[in-house]
This record gives C-alpha cells, structure tokens and sequence, in this order.
C-alpha cells in the first residue's frame, strides 16, 4: 500500500518508487514531471549509468536512438556504451565487432511473444518439424528505456569495459544445423543494432529466420533493415508497446514513446506484405494501476487503425525490480483489457502467462 505524493491516495496499485498514481500522471503531469524524473535518477545511479541523456552543445553526437545524447568531454551515453574521448565518439560495444550480450541456445517451441503465430509454431505439424531445433536467443545487456518493472534488470550490472565482448561473426559461428531461428532482444537490442543486423545478415544466408523483439526506439533507418531482413527469412518483429500516451509511457520507462509509436506504424503497415507468420507483432504489459484496460483500448485503436489483423499480446505482469510492490495483474485485469482490445477492431489478440495472473481485484 502506497501514498501518491500529490494526491495522498493511498492503494497497493501504487509503485511506492514512483510515488505517483495514473490519475495524477494523466491529469496532473506538469507537478508529476518532477517527481518522476527523480525517481528515475536515483534508480539509475544505483547502478552507475547516467541520470539523463547527456544534452552538452557541441558536443559529440550519437544518433542510434530516440536519445540522440549529445556527449560532452567524458560523457557517457545514456545506455552507457559510448564515451566522449578527446573529442571523438568511442563506441565501448554495440559495433559489428564488439557485441556486449549473452548467448544461448533455446529449445523450440519456446516461450516467444510471438509464439502462437510465430514461424516455429506455423510448420504443418509444429512440435515434430521443429524437434530437436532451437531459437539463438541474442540477450544484449543494454536499453534505451529504464523501465521500472524490468524482468531482465540484471543486464545494468554489466560493465562494458571490464565484460569480454563477442563480433557478429564470432556470434552467428554459434548457430548450427539445428538453429531455426534467432532472436535479439535484452536489455534492448536498439543500442547495439549495427551490431545485431551484422549478425542478421549473416545468418541469413544459411536460411535462419531473424527476429526481433524491441521497444522500438532504433533510428528509423536501422529499425527499417531489421524489418527488411525479418520480411526476407520469415521472422517476426515483436514491438513492446508500453504505454500509448506519453505521460504513462514516460513514468514507466522514462522514456517518451513517439519514436516508438512511429516506428511500429511503418513496420506495420508493411503487414499485409506477410501476414503469416506475421511479420510484425505487438505486445503489452500490463502493469497493475498503471497499464489499465483503458491504456489498452488505446494502444488496440492504434494498431487497428493500420492493420486490425496484426496479433496483440496481452502479458500478465509479475513484480519485480523497483516496481516489486505492485500486485500480479488480476484476472478481471486482463480479461478487460483482452475484451477492450477486441472492442477496438483487433481480430487476433491473445492473453499470455495466463499461469501468474491473480484473483485479486485490481
């Protein structure tokens, strides 16, 4: 049970690190601002990363990202990958030959977002053409976003210039006859994506399928090869779509989500080029108190508006992180929030870990 520090409501759909309820978010977010920057500042100095994108004039500019961080003499950049040295822009990992991330081999069917559309669950008889096969789940322990309710948090532990670092060859040498497809996620793959279409491309030749999945805060151009490369081998690009309206999506990720929402719209209108396997999926957390059917319903009218046929992932929400005092999402939650996504034109939407939601209300 916390307090919101504007209104003084007090409700277990409140995350105590935050301090700030949706209402107020929504209704009160010039006050909200403030306290939610801090908020996020002091998560991120727990683990050494800069508090803000830097924003130093002439100072050596990255444009990998939504940050675009401008990095004065010693700056980092917000993902804590690149360094203002002398003067010049030095990449510490994210480049085709330094790749800051964790490999492994998962076995197909795996636990994928996309995993009741996906091309692993489209073959004609699913569990026996992919038997034996597996997905090179690609773990990049960076981010654009600094999400509150992270469940691969661990990636911030990382240290880019103590870890050993692995080049896409090195990487894409792991797949075998055995590998089906390969998937980046993280962390974020966006802050290392010359990096990931490196390997991409790669393992395109040898008929791999690439996947991605993403919070979609890539620069256009880089977000548009790894839709391209997903399109050419049968993968999926999975968007995380946090939050539609920026307020909400900024005191969760702090983060706004423009770059995102735009993104997600020139990939999906590339939709009907693939519908299945699809090449573009949607997912969303939903968060207790913040994430509600009515954020939903939102989100649902904006992918319907492209295309009402993309898939639509409802995911339940554990706690964890700063957000560990939030409850499981509920039943009724979910159920809604499926019912409201529906509602708003989506014709293939489906709840996911059905197997944590809780019956209690809210």
């Amino acid at each position: 049970m916390s307090t919101c520090r504007l209104c003084g409501t007090r409700s277990p759909l409140i995350m105590q690190q935050l301090g700030v309820c949706r209402a107020c978010i929504r209704e009160r977010f010039a006050e909200a601002r403030p306290l939610i920057e801090a908020a996020h500042a002091a998560t991120r100095r727990e683990f050494d990363l800069p508090e803000k994108p830097p924003a130093t004039e002439g100072g050596c500019a990255c444009h990998l990202c939504a940050r675009e961080c401008t990095l004065g003499p010693g700056e980092r950049s917000y993902c804590g990958l690149r360094v203002n040295r002398d003067g010049h822009l030095v990449h510490l990992a994210g480049t085709p030959e330094r790749g800051l991330l964790e490999w492994y081999r998962d076995p197909l069917p795996t636990n994928c977002v996309a995993e009741w559309v996906c091309a692993a669950s489209r073959q004609p008889d699913r569990f026996r053409s992919t038997f034996g096969q597996h997905n090179l789940a690609v773990f990049y322990c960076s981010c654009t976003f600094n999400c509150l309710y992270c469940q691969n948090w661990h990636f911030r532990e990382a240290d880019p210039q103590q870890e050993r670092t692995i080049s896409a060859r090195q990487l894409a040498s792991c797949a075998n006859e055995r590998t089906f497809c390969v998937c980046f996620f993280g962390g974020d793959p966006a802050s290392q994506m010359p990096h990931a279409l490196a390997v991409g491309r790669l393992l395109a030749q040898r008929g791999i399928a690439v996947c991605w999945e993403t919070a979609g805060s890539q620069h256009p151009r880089l977000m548009e090869q790894a839709v391209r490369l997903s399109l050419e081998t049968g993968g999926t690009v999975k968007f995380d779509l946090k939050a539609y309206h920026e307020d909400v999506h900024f005191a969760l990720t702090g983060a706004s989500n423009r770059r995102t929402l735009e993104n997600f719209a020139r990939a999906a209108e590339r939709f009907a080029e693939r519908p299945d396997p699809p090449l573009v999926v949607a997912s969303t957390l939903l968060v207790p108190g913040y994430v509600t059917p009515d954020e939903v319903a939102e989100i649902a009218r904006f992918i319907a508006h492209i295309n009402p046929h993309i898939p639509y992932a409802l995911l339940a929400f554990a706690p964890q992180f700063y957000a560990a005092d939030l409850r499981f999402t509920s039943v009724r939650h979910a159920e809604e929030a499926l019912r409201r996504a529906q509602a708003a034109g989506l014709t293939n939407v489906r709840i996911g870990n059905r197997h944590i939601l809780s019956y209690q209300n809210g």
